[in-house]
């Protein structure tokens, strides 16, 4: 009751700040904008944020290669000084240990008898790099040799950065694993890389042990996490021995040795991506390809300051999140860990208040669902309200203005604290990377969040980032500017209709070159030539345009791209992307036919917004029996064709029939890969039989 009483007091005291805030603004006069529509930054000039470089001349003309405006005579390939002398990954904990000795630099969270989490305790930089030294002299008495690889194979922890480091800092090559992959492709990549040992992660060990009979380099696996003793290797691994990660470090305390550093040249890791096709391949990457990049990119964080706080929760085994992390440390924040439980995360943000988050577009929309899902039901009063302060900031925005003045200021604190409180309040970077995020989300959280967002596109052949939006930049729909570290140039693709003389913006696929670019694909010079040319550029496969300020924009896939019958190439990303925009879409997948002029669609509905639409119009049923009705279904494909046109695709872009599937695709429905990109080959697959059907209920076209 006392509960109920004071949230009763608290609406009404908000409401009556509203009624005293919309009264202010009549008596000033304030005009707002108007909420329908996307406001762009038009009317402000756009700076030059990267600069063209003829490099030679073609039959066709001259060509230009575009370099950050901030670094435009020569690449970013190390930090400025005094950090100029950090080359590698050893170096760089080695400058941070010195910098901030007794800075908080790792953390995470506890959990008591019953389970609960509590705050997070904290590693010093000393602390962690003490523990490194000990768990890599451990390593080498066991026997691993300088340039041995070694697997991670573990959810993110402290364990996997202090593995990592250990590595470094007695010359070995660190390989991770997704703490998601089975038995088959971490067999696959303990053979391919030849591992000598491996460090796990309790939670995946028996996985470990299922195929270590068949991963015969193997001699080593350490293990992290285990609260009872450790099982007996299994049968036919007697040539592998397991050892906690307790015990080797106690085993280097006892045999200290001198760190055997690697060289800038030397490989740092083995990065096997995540493709949507085939085994994985393993990227080479250096130690000078990583501190590179993570070089170019600290160019734009120019408000971060020691001990600010970020939250490890996007694994660690991919590019984005381990290039997070070398510059993070370079720059001295405190990197708190997630509790390894996604359904807890958002509690794990509110105790950690992180001044720098980045994460991918998968969350940043169910943020920004949630927040709308709460506007709509909330009073008529407070969702009044919050459309006027939204619309003032948003029409700010288009003016060059964050802030938005005074009236700016006064609705951040009355209305859009509460939204900036779910996420700890103290935000000051917000970063989106590994897929596009639409540029209504992208403007939701400059509004909501008060903090400089920015969007990143790279991809592990580039050691990570490839270009990044700039902080004074508000404009949206594009990737932004080259990474200091590296330079680009569109290369033509005359099948699909782009080329460099396009007008009013070039087009064509991005081509990188630069001290981040990979020295190719481990065991497998076939497909390294396939993406890197003779010159050194790197052949990403996907389109751009250059808009005006030297942006870049992304607007096609040249190796995802299908032909429909007529002759138009499709790029399902695009399309997917502006379908899942539909309040009532989670999931979709996109499927043309080259014999066929229309596209079909399987499509996961969004079951926080279609139970209660059903429930809304009495139709009743489980989500796989809504699923199942044709009712539904219309009405599904109704949102996606009003997305569509607010899109603006075109007619042959557009699905014409769809398929409602209730279960979410996952890595564990081997539908996603770790990174939560579609695996379009098994989606087929899985749904020929549903595509044909779909295909078969249309009259045939061409």
């Amino acid at each position: 009751m006392a509960q109920a009483q004071a949230q009763a007091t608290a609406q009404q005291r908000t409401e009556m700040l509203a009624r005293q805030l919309l009264a202010a603004e009549q008596a000033h006069g304030l005009v707002m904008a108007p909420t329908a529509g996307h406001q762009h930054a038009s009317q402000v000039e756009i700076p030059t944020f990267s600069i063209a470089l003829p490099e030679k001349l073609t039959p066709d003309g001259p060509w230009s290669v575009y370099r950050s405006a901030t670094s435009p005579f020569q690449l970013v390939s190390t930090y400025p000084p005094p950090a100029d002398h950090v080359r590698t990954l050893h170096d760089n904990l080695e400058f941070a240990a010195s910098k901030f000795p007794h800075m908080p630099y790792l953390g995470w969270r506890k959990r008591d008898d019953k389970g609960r989490l509590g705050a997070y305790t904290w590693m010093t930089y000393a602390q962690a790099s003490d523990v490194r030294t000990a768990l890599g002299s451990g390593l080498v008495q066991l026997g691993l040799q300088p340039k041995s690889a070694v697997g991670i194979y573990s959810v993110n922890c402290k364990e996997w950065l202090l593995y990592d480091y250990a590595l470094h800092a007695y010359g070995m090559v660190s390989v991770p694993l997704y703490d998601t992959l089975g038995p088959d492709a971490v067999e696959f990549i303990a053979n391919h890389a030849e591992l000598a040992a491996v460090g796990v992660s309790a939670a995946v060990l028996p996985t470990m042990l299922t195929v270590l009979h068949r991963c015969p380099t193997v001699r080593l696996v350490v293990v992290w996490g285990a609260t009872g003793p450790l099982p007996d290797p299994p049968a036919g691994a007697g040539h592998c021995r397991l050892m906690t990660l307790e015990a080797v470090e106690a085993l280097g305390r006892r045999h200290p040795r001198a760190h055997l550093p690697p060289k800038p040249s030397d490989i740092a890791t083995l990065c096997y991506t995540s493709g949507t096709t085939g085994t994985p391949k393993g990227a080479v990457l250096t130690h000078g390809n990583l501190i590179a990049n993570a070089a170019g990119t600290a160019t734009l964080l120019v408000e971060s300051t020691p001990g600010d706080r970020h939250l490890s929760y996007l694994p660690l085994a991919h590019i984005y999140e381990r290039v997070n992390i070398v510059l993070l440390t370079y720059l001295g924040a405190a990197v708190g860990f997630y509790s390894g439980n996604v359904q807890e995360l958002l509690e794990d943000v509110t105790v950690l208040k992180p001044q720098i988050f980045a994460s991918v577009p998968r969350l940043w929309n169910r943020i920004y669902d949630r927040v709308m899902l709460a506007v709509q039901t909330g009073s008529p009063l407070a969702r009044g309200l919050f459309e006027r302060a939204y619309a003032h900031k948003r029409a700010c925005l288009g003016r060059g203005d964050a802030v938005g003045g005074r009236w700016g200021r006064l609705y951040d604190r009355l209305v859009f604290s509460k939204i900036r409180a779910k996420l700890g309040g103290e935000l000051k970077y917000m970063i989106s990377g590994a897929s596009p995020i639409s540029e209504e989300v992208m403007s939701f959280l400059r509004i909501c969040f008060g903090a400089t967002v920015l969007e990143g596109y790279g991809m592990t052949e580039a050691a990570c980032t490839i270009s990044t939006t700039r902080a004074e930049d508000l404009t949206t729909g594009h990737v932004g500017a080259p990474n200091p570290a590296v330079e680009i140039k569109l290369v033509d693709i005359p099948e699909m209709g782009y080329t460099a003389r396009d007008s009013p913006y070039p087009r064509g696929e991005i081509c990188v070159r630069g001290p981040s670019v990979f020295a190719g694909y481990y065991k497998d010079e076939a497909q390294t030539r396939d993406v890197l040319d003779d010159d050194g550029w790197l052949h990403t496969g996907d389109v751009g345009a250059w808009l005006e300020g030297g942006r870049l924009k992304i607007i096609d896939r040249k190796k995802n791209i299908f032909k429909l019958a007529q002759g138009e190439y499709i790029a399902p990303e695009k399309i997917e992307n502006t379908y899942t925009r539909s309040p009532m879409v989670l999931q979709t997948f996109v499927y043309g036919d080259s014999l066929r002029s229309q596209l079909v669609a399987v499509v996961v509905p969004d079951p926080e917004v279609l139970v209660p639409w059903a429930k809304e119009r009495g139709i009743a049923g489980s989500l796989p029996e809504l699923c199942a009705n044709p009712h539904v279904r219309d009405a599904v494909l109704k949102s996606m064709q009003e997305q569509a046109r607010e899109a603006q695709l075109r007619g042959f872009e557009q699905v014409h029939s769809i398929h409602l599937y209730p279960e979410p695709f996952s890595v564990e429905n081997d539908m996603l890969t770790p990174t939560f990109k579609l695996k379009r080959p098994q989606a087929k697959t899985r749904f020929q039989e549903e595509l044909d059907a779909m295909y078969a209920a249309m009259p045939t076209t061409h």
